[in-house]
């Protein structure tokens, strides 16, 4: 096992989240950079597909580090900090998304290019973004919001039934039909 003096030894860009966070609790300005390397694409990915907007999802993902720094302290379990980063930039978003009156058209998601990319493939992937862009944007807004926290944040039933205040067998029943449309939708790009 490490001591902390060991830990002064090592770059900060290879220690454990636990270790990140107790010394950003700290005041460790470095070390919450880290952290928000380490963790802040997962959330911008997520913010993205949740808000449908990169510039939103920016604020939002901006306004979750803020809200994180000002909360560390609160953080039990430093090696669930990526949990807890992921259940704030939720909370964001959604907050957001519910202060809307209406949604926006999803904002053009930039995609990585397949192994064998060339134009043909490029063209493939590009019209199948669309067309999920287009599906989920169709979905009734709380299927969406369930949607999105699974297959995106990767949060659990439980987890995003704490964050929408519903019980879990309306998540489970929100994410099966949203699921179902969007299977019916993309049935062509099967």
């Amino acid at each position: 096992m490490m001591s902390a003096h060991d830990d002064a030894r090592v770059p900060l860009a290879e220690l454990g989240d636990r270790v990140l966070v107790d010394r950003a609790t700290d005041g460790d300005g470095r070390a919450f950079e880290v952290i928000v390397r380490r963790h802040g694409p997962l959330m911008r990915a997520y913010a993205i597909r949740l808000m449908s907007s990169t510039a939103e999802a920016d604020d939002v993902v901006q306004e979750s580090f803020i809200t994180a720094w000002q909360q560390l302290h609160t953080l039990t379990d430093g090696s669930a900090v990526k949990s807890w980063l992921m259940r704030i930039v939720s909370r964001k978003g959604v907050d957001r998304l519910r202060s809307r009156r209406r949604y926006d058209d999803i904002d053009t998601v930039e995609v990585a290019a397949p192994e064998t990319s060339g134009p043909e493939s490029s063209a493939q992937v590009s019209s199948q973004m669309e067309a999920l862009k287009k599906a989920l944007a169709n979905l009734p807004e709380q299927q969406r919001e369930c949607w999105v926290l699974r297959e995106v944040g990767g949060l659990s039933y439980d987890e995003i039934a704490e964050q929408l205040s519903v019980p879990v067998p309306t998540v489970r029943g929100r994410i099966a039909r949203a699921r179902e449309t969007l299977t019916r939708e993309l049935e062509g790009w099967r």
